[in-house]
């Protein structure tokens, strides 16, 4: 019965159909994206981990000014056109774990997915940026690094 008057139905409200389409697409889009990313997305709590079991690299592509305003301690301020995987600091820890930090965590994505498709193998992104680390009520850094 119902798929009976499913055509009906769509075709007495196409702009709600073609809305409620539209979300199920973008909806598969970012769940076929978050499989086929070559970098993790982590916690603050497992960024904590990774500084000090493993050394980790942070680097913030924050605008200097908001690094100044606030940063991971120990985390390096690069903006995000300076991102080259050639780039002095980042050929020495090619192996190691990388970790992107923004103040969203939208920008350090991009990042993310630039070193590894240039060959680095545990980049990681925290989720949620510095957002995300002062909620979970972690200490932050004022001033250059």
């Amino acid at each position: 019965m119902f798929l009976e008057r499913l055509p009906q139905f769509i075709g007495n409200h196409l702009l709600l159909s073609a809305a409620f389409g539209v979300i199920v697409a973008a909806l598969i889009g970012s769940e076929l994206g978050r499989f086929t990313r070559r970098f993790k997305m982590i916690s603050p709590a497992e960024l904590v981990r990774l500084i000090n079991r493993d050394n980790a690299l942070v680097i913030d592509v924050s605008s200097a000014a908001d690094f100044e305003k606030g940063h991971i301690a120990g985390s390096r301020n690069l903006a995000p056109a300076q991102i080259d995987p050639e780039h002095k600091d980042l050929v020495k820890v090619r192996e190691l774990p990388v970790v992107v930090v923004c103040r969203t965590g939208a920008n350090a994505q991009n990042v993310c997915a630039r070193l590894s498709k240039a060959g680095f193998t545990q980049v990681h992104c925290l989720d949620g940026g510095l957002a995300a680390w002062t909620g979970a009520e972690l200490p932050v850094v004022k001033g250059r690094a």
